[in-house]
């Protein structure tokens, strides 16, 4: 009896399996409805709360965050562009990765390495929403939502012995948020130095991959690791606060260089210097400057019927390029009538000086700097010491905004003994202001006041929105922790009954620049109606 039933149960098995696979067949797939039916679209409030889960994913992020924009335009242009765009970053790939593959040809049995088929497919990108941030920075920061699902084919081919081993990559699926920062803008197209990427998230990337036809993916556990261990590499080089540059231009066109530090210059005497005078002997002073500089050579006092003067007078000047810059010293005769007699000159290059070390000098004076001037009269000699002190680190840094506003508040504050509330530049840039209007005329200027000294910009005729993008500093000895500064917009013109008017004022407590180092914001104008002024305000110490 046993036997028997052993028996049925076997021929029961094989005749089961095939009857059921028939069976099956001809239930679910032969009589399958050809007709395809075009899908039911149904608002979103007739879902209940259950089904959302499934479908909040698969919406654009411009329908749930009304901060990102809908860019349509944009998908259409990649689209269009895209048969190109794939051939161009193909060869980016191809001429990338051909340099590293040739490290490896020659090691472990390698005899070639080289790509068989290259290529992304024929479905582009696409960009599900645009984030624009507003910032009183000269940059423009973009967060795009980028989704790539396309058909990709790669195949890697591996020659080791004689034996060829191929490598296929399919099916590539990527979802990524970067951060696309365009800095600094500049007036020369395309308007930006340089491109800054990072990624705000660690990105979502699915792939089929395959090794001499066989699916890797499909080894238990081995799908899991590949995408952790890509994410985790792909975070350590991109995700915020790292960052990727591109450089497009050279930063400094347009753009005006920035000061890097202090030269003290102390000047301490002269000898023997010539007599231009016919009844007395001569009246010298001298003055410094920089060369590359627009502003006004520092003088030291004159010394009246002197060839040998003593000054011992310090000066500070703003240093931008201690590389190429060059420090002009002249040497005049004080005249009370007429043109100033010139006694000499000579030139220091900064590049000699180390920062922070002081260095004397003892030169002899010059008629000019032509090498081929016959004139070797003796002019007499001059004096000084020199000492280089560049600033400290700006703390002003790339990035998130809302890093940027949290280190303003906390990190970037420093103690009294680490700021050192020494010597220091005060920077004052006058950005521009919106929304400015007089009873009788608007051509605003403005005036800029500290510890009575008086800058002015140029005026602007017959706009409310002026941009003056003018900057003015300010040499200090002390930080200004307890000074206020003072801004005024006025409108003038000739010829009129009403030839100044105020069109409105700030005043702005130094201290919290001082904190911290730089505050760049609008100020809302006292007596105007709508004014605001934008401020960028800097303290640098050395």
């Amino acid at each position: 009896m046993g036997f028997i039933s052993t028996l049925l149960s076997v021929i029961g098995f094989g005749f089961g399996i095939p009857l059921g696979l028939f069976l099956g067949f001809f239930m679910f797939i032969r009589n399958e409805s050809r007709n395809i039916e075009e899908p039911v679209i149904r608002p979103i409030e007739v879902f209940d709360s259950s089904s959302w889960p499934d479908i909040l994913p698969d919406i654009p992020l411009w329908v749930k965050s009304s901060d990102y924009e809908r860019v349509d335009w944009l998908n259409v242009a990649i689209y269009d562009m895209w048969p190109y765009l794939n051939k161009a970053l193909c060869n980016i790939i191809k001429s990338t990765a051909e340099p590293i593959f040739a490290e490896y040809i020659g090691k472990f049995q390698i005899q070639s390495i080289h790509f068989e088929t290259l290529t992304l497919g024929t479905i582009p990108p696409a960009i599900h929403g645009l984030k624009v941030y507003d910032s009183n920075e000269k940059h423009l920061v973009l967060e795009p939502a980028v989704r790539f699902a396309g058909n990709t084919n790669i195949i890697l081919v591996l020659k080791v012995f004689y034996l060829n081993i191929r490598v296929q990559l399919i099916d590539l699926q990527v979802s990524v948020a970067p951060r696309v920062i365009l800095k600094p803008l500049v007036p020369t197209f395309p308007c930006f130095a340089s491109i800054i990427v990072s990624l705000m998230e660690k990105p979502q990337v699915d792939f089929g991959l395959k090794l001499m036809g066989c699916d890797l993916m499909a080894i238990p556990g081995l799908h899991h690791f590949v995408q952790e261990t890509i994410k985790r590499q792909v975070a350590s080089l991109f995700l915020w606060p790292q960052t990727y540059e591109i450089p497009i231009l050279d930063p400094s066109l347009g753009a005006a260089k920035k000061p890097v530090g202090l030269l003290h210059v102390k000047v301490l005497r002269a000898e023997k210097l010539l007599d231009m005078d016919l009844l007395s002997t001569s009246d010298p002073y001298v003055k410094l400057s920089l060369s590359g500089e627009r502003l006004p050579a520092k003088k030291t006092s004159i010394k009246m019927n002197n060839l040998n003067p003593e000054w011992n007078e310090d000066f500070k000047l703003t240093v931008k390029d201690p590389q190429s810059q060059v420090l002009q010293i002249h040497v005049y005769d004080w005249e009370k009538v007429g043109r100033h007699d010139k006694l000499g000159m000579q030139l220091i290059p900064l590049k000699v000086l180390v920062p922070n070390e002081r260095k004397e000098f003892a030169m002899n004076l010059l008629k000019n700097i032509n090498p081929n001037d016959t004139d070797k009269k003796q002019r007499g000699k001059i004096m000084l010491d020199l000492t280089f002190v560049p600033f400290k680190e700006d703390y002003e840094r790339t990035g998130s905004l809302v890093l940027q506003h949290s280190m303003n508040k906390s990190s970037v504050k420093r103690s009294e003994s680490s700021n050192g509330y020494g010597a220091g530049l005060l920077f004052i840039t006058v950005v521009g202001a919106e929304d400015v209007e007089g009873k009788h005329h608007t051509n605003p200027s403005a005036l800029v006041v500290f510890r009575g000294e008086i800058k002015k910009t140029k005026t602007i005729k017959k706009t409310r929105d002026p941009t003056w993008e003018e900057e003015f500093q300010f040499m200090l000895d002390e930080a200004p922790i307890n000074d206020v500064i003072y801004v005024e917009i006025i409108s003038t013109k000739r010829l009129s009954f009403k030839f100044k008017e105020s069109l409105g004022h700030v005043r702005i407590n130094l201290a919290d620049v001082v904190d911290n180092c730089r505050i760049n914001e609008k100020f809302y104008l006292i007596n105007s109606r709508n004014g605001v002024i934008h401020l960028d305000m800097r303290w640098t110490t050395a």
